[in-house]
């Protein structure tokens, strides 16, 4: 593990400079944030206070009876290198700077205190996240610099992500704690003047808490290409890593640039790194979360050979079409299932694949199939389609599904489209690891996620 790391994520004491009693400022927040979760030692730091919400306060970093393991800064930026220089002769070993104000300005002034903010980094070791960020949100060791109140906190769980933006960073934990989707540790790191995307990647490549690694990157930072796929080649062997890339266009790249000083660069040299380093890439925010629940709950696929579950034969057309597009096969039922299916079912269903079980299908007709097709090891994935308008369908299926589910090593995943009943449907299967999706579409682009990473993982390819 990149062990200089650790003490932005595991500090025992923590210094906050610009903490304050003020509502409504960054300080203030940040410092409730330490005091609700953080079981480590606390030091506010502000020369215009002597307590702050019943901690003593201190003028400056010298005055602290320890040198702590992690100093916050959330002050103005001219100030920020002197505070970050007297924090690092003390000897502490880490920093996350949350003020903005260099190098995104465009300003001379912003570059120019940025430049010093490099210089105190190299030449005392001391690590920064930031600046302009928000910093680290870590649900294991209680550390949250992220100073926006109104934001929902995941639980704890698995996800680590690793965020140029902070306002991505913000809206993707907001996101995931109303869906219920556990978090480990979520870093915004801003314009990366020390740490950056290649040395978070690999602290969560090791970190054991955290299972899925997901990524938004504006650039990479010069020079660092190489390391990069060198880094994520090692992490994807242990952990699937879903990347969104800002900036594909011109006009995105000029966006980036103004955000967080970015200089993007081509497109489709990135393209070509992420493939040669393993990899997902995603495209849309839908996309990137819908392959995190699914790498979340399904075990890896064998093969690309799915199979179509369905009461609604218009459904499983669109789901063959959208299977087919991303690369995925869908095969053609052979003979001997198609006697064994026929043994089963009345006439009139279709045994071909996709499998219709037609409008008048109920609970029985459903988990009699599905107990033929998780045991033939030649179907690599289960599509079930899952309207539950039907009149015959009681919901009795599901928990067939979900037994299913635990019993084999197989994906299992579900579409149900619709409004209550649907919705009633999708509840359950998800509470139980059956991860549920609402388009045909949506549903095939996690799958080739799911896909591309088992061959990864299974094969090496």
């Amino acid at each position: 593990m990149n062990k200089s790391l650790e003490k932005l994520f595991n500090p025992q004491s923590v210094a906050i400079v610009g903490a304050t009693p003020k509502e409504g400022k960054l300080g203030r927040a940040i410092l409730e944030n330490f005091i609700s979760k953080f079981s480590g030692r606390i030091y506010p730091v502000n020369p215009g206070y002597s307590e702050i919400l019943g901690l003593k306060c201190y003028r400056n970093i010298s005055e602290l009876p320890e040198t702590p393991d992690l100093v916050v800064v959330a002050i103005p930026a001219p100030s920020v290198p002197a505070v970050l220089r007297e924090a690092a002769i003390r000897g502490v070993p880490a920093a996350i700077v949350i003020s903005g104000g260099f190098r995104e300005t465009g300003t001379p002034e912003g570059e120019k205190l940025e430049r010093e903010l490099e210089e105190i980094s190299r030449t005392y070791g001391i690590r920064i996240v930031g600046p302009n960020c928000i910093g680290i949100y870590d649900n294991w060791s209680g550390v949250d610099t992220y100073f926006v109140t109104k934001m929902k906190r995941p639980p704890r769980g698995h996800v680590g992500f690793i965020s140029q933006s902070g306002a991505f960073a913000t809206a993707l934990m907001d996101w995931m704690a109303y869906h219920n989707i556990g978090v480990s540790r979520a870093i915004s790191y801003g314009n990366k003047v020390d740490v950056d995307d290649v040395d978070l990647l690999e602290y969560l490549g090791e970190d054991e808490k955290t299972k899925v690694i997901l990524m938004y990157i504006e650039s990479l930072k010069p020079g660092r290409g190489r390391k990069f796929i060198e880094v994520a080649r090692k992490v994807v062997k242990k952990k699937p890593v879903l990347v969104y890339k800002a900036g594909r266009t011109s006009r995105g790249g000029l966006a980036a640039a103004s955000h967080t000083a970015a200089m993007t660069g081509e497109y489709t040299v990135y393209k070509a790194a992420f493939k040669q380093a393993g990899v997902i890439e995603v495209k849309s925010f839908d996309e990137m979360m819908d392959a995190v629940r699914i790498f979340l709950h399904q075990p890896l696929m064998k093969g690309n050979r799915v199979y179509i579950l369905t009461d609604a034969g218009g459904i499983g057309v669109m789901l063959t079409d959208a299977l087919t597009i991303v690369g995925l096969e869908v095969p053609r039922t052979p003979a001997d299932l198609r006697e064994e299916l026929r043994k089963i079912l009345p006439p009139h269903c279709i045994v071909e694949n996709p499998i219709d079980l037609t409008g008048d299908t109920d609970d029985e007709r459903y988990m009699r199939v599905l107990d033929i097709l998780v045991e033939k090891p030649y179907i690599d994935a289960i599509v079930v389609v899952a309207l539950p308008q039907v009149p015959g369908i009681k919901g009795t299926f599901v928990d067939h599904v979900i037994k299913l589910k635990k019993e084999f090593e197989k994906p299992i995943v579900a579409l149900t489209i619709g409004s209550e009943a649907s919705l009633e449907v999708a509840k359950k299967l998800e509470e139980n690891s059956v991860t549920v999706f609402e388009s045909p579409e949506r549903l095939a682009k996690a799958l080739k996620a799911l896909y591309t990473y088992s061959t990864i993982k299974i094969h090496g390819e």
